[in-house]
Order: C-alpha cells, then sequence, then structure tokens
C-alpha cells in the first residue's frame, strides 16, 4: 500500500441527501437541521443538534476523501463493476487499515452510532442509514459508490445550505472543483423561506456564478392551513417567493410535495392548494413524497390523540390526480420514493392524459383490487429497496404461500391491510 494508511480517516458525509443524489460525492456544509420542528420529520430528532461548520472542516473533508479516492484507485477498486465483490474489498481495505492503526497505536476517530434504549423500533430499523457521524468504512464505500455512479456529481449538505453565504460556497465548490475535476454538477437542499427571506436575489445568483446548479426545496404542501398544521415554518406565499426567486437566479428548482399531509380532514384543500402554487413556481422537478407516518415524531402524537386522521390510499391518489390535472406549468412529475403507491411519471403538459389513465385505472379497481395491488407495489417496492424481505414480513407472509407463490384468496382483507403497513413501515421515503 504505498498511501499510508495512517492518513487515511473517515470524513462526514450526508447520509439525508434527496434519491437523485444517492450516488453523488457529498459534504456537509453544516450539521443536521437549525429548524427540525416539521411534525411529519423523524430526522435529526436522536439529539443531533445544528451546527454550521468552519471552511477549514470542510477543506479537511475534501481532502480526506481525495486521499481514500487515490486509495481506491490505487488499489484498483474504483473503476471496477458495481458489485457486492467491490464492498467485500472495501471491508477487507478498511479492516486493514485500521489494522494497521491499531499497531500504531491509532484509534478510528468516528464510531458506530447505538440507538438509544427508549427507541421505538420501527425509528431504530432506519438509524444505520441516518448517521451523524460515518465510519472509515463507511467514507470508503461512499467514494466507491460515487466513482461506480459515473463520479460527475456532488451534493453538499445538510438540510439548508442557502443559509450560507455565497463567499463560503464559492470557496467549497471551487476547493472541490480541484480536487475532483470531473464533477458537473453540485445541489444543495434549501427551504423556501430561506430563498425568500434570508438570501437576496444577487446572492442566489452569486451561487449560481459559484457552480451551483439545482436546488432541492421541501414545499410539502400549498396549503396555509396543513403547512401550520405540521409546523413547517413557511407560508404558501414564502414558497412561492422562494421557488420563484430560485429559478430567476438561474439555479434548477425541484421541489417536493407530500399526498395525504393533509390527512383526512384537509386532503382535497391539500391537493388543490398545492397544485395552485406549483403552477405559480413551475419548477423543473416536482418529486412525490407520500406522507409517511413515523413513531415518536409530533405527527404520530397527534394522530394517537385524535387531531390528525390519516387519509386512505385511494383519497392520497386522488389528491395526486388532482395535482396532475390542475398543475398548469411546463414541469416534469417524478415518483421516485418508496412511500409512493403509484408511479406517476411523465412531463406536463404533454403527459397528462397518460398519468391520468395510470391513476383512474387504479381507480376503477373494486376494494379488495386495490389492496392486492398495494400488496403486491410495496412488495416490489421493498425488494427494489432492499434485496430482499426481512423475517418479520417472510413470516407475516409464510402461512400463505403455496406451490412457491402468495395464494391471495387465503388472505383477508384485515391481513393484507396489516401485511401492508408493516412493509410500508419500513420503506425508506
Amino acid at each position: 500500500m504505498g498511501i499510508d494508511p495512517l492518513s487515511v480517516k473517515p470524513f462526514e458525509i450526508c447520509s439525508i441527501r434527496p434519491p437523485t443524489e444517492n450516488y453523488s460525492l457529498t459534504f456537509r456544509l453544516t450539521g443536521n437541521c437549525y429548524w427540525n420542528k416539521c411534525w411529519f420529520c423523524p430526522v435529526y430528532k436522536l439529539g443531533a443538534r445544528f451546527s454550521k461548520r468552519g471552511i477549514e472542516e470542510v477543506k479537511e473533508d475534501i481532502r480526506r476523501a481525495k486521499l481514500i479516492d487515490d486509495l481506491l484507485s490505487e488499489q484498483g477498486i474504483s473503476n471496477s463493476p458495481y458489485s457486492y465483490a467491490g464492498h467485500s474489498r472495501i471491508t477487507e481495505l478498511a479492516y486493514r487499515i485500521k489494522q494497521a492503526k491499531h499497531e500504531a497505536g491509532h484509534r478510528e476517530e468516528y464510531h458506530d452510532e447505538k440507538a438509544p434504549e427508549d427507541l421505538d423500533p420501527g425509528l431504530a430499523w432506519f438509524l444505520p442509514w441516518f448517521k451523524d457521524k460515518p465510519t472509515l468504512e463507511d467514507s470508503l464505500n461512499h467514494v466507491m459508490s460515487w466513482r461506480m455512479g459515473g463520479g460527475k456529481t456532488c451534493f453538499m449538505g445538510d438540510s439548508d445550505s442557502l443559509i450560507l453565504k455565497p463567499d463560503f460556497i464559492t470557496e467549497t465548490i471551487d476547493q472541490i472543483k480541484i480536487n475532483f475535476p470531473s464533477i458537473q454538477r453540485f445541489t444543495v437542499y434549501g427551504r423556501t423561506r430561506s430563498a425568500a427571506r434570508i438570501r437576496k436575489l444577487d446572492e442566489l445568483k452569486a451561487y449560481r456564478k459559484a457552480g451551483l446548479d439545482r436546488v432541492h426545496l421541501g414545499l410539502e404542501s400549498g396549503s396555509d392551513a396543513v403547512l401550520k398544521f405540521v409546523n413547517k415554518g413557511v407560508t404558501r406565499d414564502e414558497h412561492i417567493e422562494g421557488g420563484l426567486k430560485t429559478r430567476e437566479a438561474g439555479l434548477s428548482c425541484s421541489v417536493y410535495v407530500m399526498p395525504g399531509l393533509g390527512g383526512v380532514r384537509w386532503s382535497e384543500e391539500h391537493a388543490h392548494d398545492t397544485a395552485d402554487v406549483l403552477t405559480r413556481i413551475s419548477p423543473d422537478y416536482i418529486r412525490l413524497r407520500t406522507l409517511q407516518v413515523f413513531p415518536q415524531t409530533p405527527l404520530d402524537e397527534a394522530m394517537r390523540n385524535g387531531e390528525f386522521i390519516e387519509a386512505s390510499e385511494e383519497q392520497i391518489v386522488r389528491e395526486v390526480r388532482i395535482m396532475v390535472e390542475e398543475i398548469d406549468a411546463d414541469t416534469e412529475i417524478i415518483s421516485d420514493s418508496a412511500s409512493n403507491l403509484l408511479n406517476i411519471n411523465g412531463r406536463l403538459p404533454d403527459d397528462r392524459a397518460a398519468m391520468l389513465g395510470n391513476i383512474d385505472q387504479y381507480l376503477t379497481l373494486s376494494k379488495r383490487e386495490k389492496l392486492l395491488f398495494s400488496l403486491e407495489s410495496r412488495l416490489r417496492s421493498f425488494a427494489g429497496q432492499y434485496g430482499k424481505l426481512t423475517r418479520d414480513i417472510s413470516n407475516a407472509l409464510g402461512p400463505f404461500i403455496k406451490n412457491g407463490g402468495l395464494d391471495y384468496s387465503a388472505i383477508s382483507d384485515t391481513k393484507i391491510g396489516d401485511i401492508i403497513r408493516l412493509i410500508h413501515s419500513k420503506l425508506m421515503p
């Protein structure tokens, strides 16, 4: 090993990032979320505190990532096809580095995080994906995945990089470009309120001049009633102003909406008002993220005490139909979340009829057919996300497997609903 193993160290990566950035190289410019009050969000709720990182900290992480990239190239790993064999080599490499450090009397800087004893099992399932401090092996795998994904994209987190001054973003991007010249796209998460109230238009333009390409904005809803109820900390007018300023600055605008967030009470208002806000902003991309009520969140508590009643899957599908029908903008709708029942993808206005036809095909199904459709959809999503079923899901399905397949006729509607809820509770949104 030409590179001194004692010099190889983990760096802070963004475990929370958009699905389109799953294979991006990531760097944390801030730690966690300064708002952290949204009722539906389970992230950053386990004692994590918000912090702004100094530019020298970020530069050190970039240097560490570059050293890991050089090490993978030296070992002939980074150009290998994506495979389990590649990850096995990473595990072996991480072990060799840790052994060398142990023999030299060094200890790894970051350690695996343990779940609090009182953590709900449903949240504990997701904890391994939400690491605040990655291990050396995490960092090695992260750089390898970036290389195998093409090595052209970079995401800078955590939750709202728009609170950072343009000079900070400029210096960061310049440093990343020097070390990773293959990167062609830089993206961040941002809050619409930050774009509307914190950043001036000239500052947003400075981001673009620095090389920032896209901002991922979490709208969730266009209804003031819903936004207030879930404590989003932003109004529909701020959504519109922030989205429009982002686009005017020349930044690609990718927004997230959450069907189901209005529950039964505000279901239609949520859909109509969200469609109106999206029409006014006319973002480049609209990404659907169906509501998933996580344990130990304020929304879960509201549901338990009767303040919030979840919308049914059919109601949520009808919300999506309203949005598809009413959004009057040149934009692309993308269903890239395992939380979604239907894969509604297409460009408006050209693909409106096809998307509505897909939705209506589901709505014409009988109650039983809808349940079976949902079960099959959730099973496909789970298999696609994790590769195989967990033991509890397999055990729930076990009594109904016959001749290698599911005997649907033997499963009651109630049991199907129970299995769907079990699968859905483990899907990564």
